[in-house]
């Protein structure tokens, strides 16, 4: 029987299945963070449990770090409390951590690939929703809470349900200063914010199977906008050249073995999806968000849509979104004036991306009234940045190569955009007060955000290259 890549890699995983109810899914790989995990590992201590098997979770700090000056102790009491707890329990239980000073320390879903602990076939999780990244390597992986960190720490187990299946095919070839995220936040305004809500979505077609992997993690990575467990995409000889040589993949005849192995999982044909999505690459231009929730999304060249355009069930978000960011209905979005440009987050900090924002900012200086933040997503990413220049291209430019963290994705540390200014972001969330308190948040791609750091204002990249 024709089976989808995702049932072949849950078929592989299931422990037992409950009659009437969820699965016991086995997972390979569980990463942690210090915002998510310090409650399971008390919950754990209460009940006299010990970690069932440490050498399958990996931590790092991430969150709630500082991107300034973080070989001096961290000022928020807050985050020095969490990141010192993950320390504490990562000793105490021998798992391996790659904290703060670690030449792998970075944001969980940047250090997983390009270490390559995530690989094809895998039950991936994390307490964090955008574990989905992992999946543009054929793996399942996906976001839990901290009841659900803590119950696989205690068994490597699960109890899932198994979710609808969807496939979102993108065929053709893109258009001139379009690139992944464009893709992604074209397919989340089109379905909307809850479009695929229940469904664990494969995203195929000649346009993906085109991209790179760092282009590939960023689709996977924004699965969870549109209300999807996960995404994910077959491994083919892109993922294959991708983790080559990497620290944590296998070498020699383990390498043959595993890649002979990772040439299977792709859907057979004739396998059944619940559902199925064409889009058509030429149609992409890039994109920028406006409103409060990723769906709320337009091509650069059109216009906020007008009140008439809204169906009733949306206009009271809708209404809401733009007294929020301050922004009129039916109105241009290009030509708007911005603040603040974050370049950064686990949806975009990649050498690939940062080698993206550098190529065009060469030789460019940056408006005088915008505050760049260039967040590289690991230490790796940050040597490389230095090893090639890109530090020197940024600094020229007026920007600042800031250490690794997750930054001004969310309100949670030091890097805040302060209350009312506009921030183009390469990050996943435009919620209110996502950036901090009172933040107005425009989503768009690296090359949008760069476009808009030199000219001060939402720029259609297109004119420039």
């Amino acid at each position: 029987m024709a089976k989808t890549l995702f049932e072949k890699i849950w078929n592989d995983h299931i422990i037992r299945t409950i009659d009437g109810g969820p699965s016991v899914l086995y997972i390979d790989k569980h990463f942690i963070h210090e915002v998510t995990s310090p409650q399971a590992f008390k919950g754990l201590e209460k009940r006299g449990l010990p970690v069932f098997r440490p050498r399958q979770i990996v931590a790092t700090a991430d969150h709630n770090v500082p991107t300034v000056d973080q070989h001096l102790p961290i000022k928020d009491e807050l985050s020095r409390i969490q990141v010192q707890q993950l320390i504490e329990n990562c000793q105490r239980h021998d798992i391996e951590l790659f904290g703060l000073g670690h030449p792998y320390q970075g944001i969980v879903h940047v250090i997983g690939p390009e270490l390559g602990i995530t690989q094809p076939g895998m039950t991936i999780v994390c307490g964090d929703s955008h574990t989905s990244t992992h999946g543009a390597f054929g793996a399942i992986a996906f976001g839990i809470g901290t009841s659900e960190v803590e119950m696989v720490m205690a068994t490597q187990c699960l109890l899932q349900s198994k979710p609808r299946l969807m496939r979102i095919n993108v065929e053709g070839r893109l258009n001139k200063g379009v690139v992944s995220k464009d893709i992604i936040l074209y397919i989340i305004s089109a379905i909307s914010a809850s479009g695929a809500t229940g469904y664990f979505v494969e995203y195929a077609g000649s346009a993906i199977r085109g991209l790179s992997m760092e282009a590939r993690m960023t689709i996977c990575n924004m699965s969870i906008e549109m209300g999807a467990r996960g995404g994910m995409i077959a491994p083919d000889q892109t993922t294959f050249d991708y983790l080559k040589g990497r620290q944590f993949a296998p070498t020699g005849a383990a390498w043959d073995a595993a890649v002979s192995k990772w040439s299977t999982l792709y859907s057979d044909e004739g396998a059944r999806f619940d559902k199925e999505i064409l889009i058509d690459a030429a149609a992409i231009e890039p994109m920028i968000t406006y409103g409060t929730n990723p769906g709320m999304g337009v091509g650069i060249s059109g216009h906020i849509p007008a009140e008439s355009e809204i169906g009733e069930k949306e206009k009271p978000s809708y209404i809401k979104s733009l007294a929020y960011m301050g922004l009129q209905a039916g109105s241009a979005i290009k030509g708007k004036k911005v603040d603040y440009v974050f370049i950064g987050s686990c949806t975009n900090s990649r050498i690939e991306d940062l080698r993206m924002v550098a190529s065009f900012v060469k030789g460019r200086k940056k408006a005088d009234h915008v505050e760049v933040w260039i967040v590289p997503g690991s230490k790796q990413v940050e040597k490389q940045a230095i090893e090639e220049g890109i530090d020197k291209v940024f600094e020229a430019a007026g920007f600042r190569l800031r250490q690794p963290g997750c930054s001004a994705c969310l309100g949670m540390n030091e890097d805040k955009i302060p209350a009312g200014k506009y921030c183009i972001s390469t990050s996943n969330r435009n919620f209110e007060g996502r950036q901090g308190p009172n933040a107005r948040t425009l989503l768009a791609s690296p090359l949008t955000a760069a476009a808009a750091a030199i000219t001060g204002e939402i720029t259609d990249v297109r004119e420039y290259l």
